[in-house]
């Protein structure tokens, strides 16, 4: 999983993105409508940045696929001490 994470959040172009989404739902859950508008991305940017991170098992959803509220998985929750790592990077 910690290769896996390095890749998704930092290993290609649309990684920022990715590290901003996967923050602002450890903060609070929400659908991909509610983070394109809080993070003032495009929809269609975060619907791709959620199926990568969804692809990969950092996130997990519930509910029907236009309102699905997205969340970190239980398997990104118990990396987090790298999520961070990656993100202090990121930030950097």
């Amino acid at each position: 999983m910690e290769g896996v994470l390095w890749y998704v959040l930092t290993g290609t172009r649309g990684g920022p993105n990715r590290v901003r989404i996967l923050r602002a739902l450890d903060e609070q859950p929400r659908n991909a409508n509610q983070l394109a508008e809080d993070l003032d991305l495009d929809y269609k940017t975060v619907r791709h940045h959620l199926d990568v991170l969804m692809d990969n098992n950092v996130l997990t959803n519930s509910g029907d696929d236009y309102g699905a509220v997205y969340l970190p998985s239980d398997q990104a929750r118990h990396h987090w001490e790298i999520i961070e790592t990656i993100i202090e990077q990121v930030d950097g």
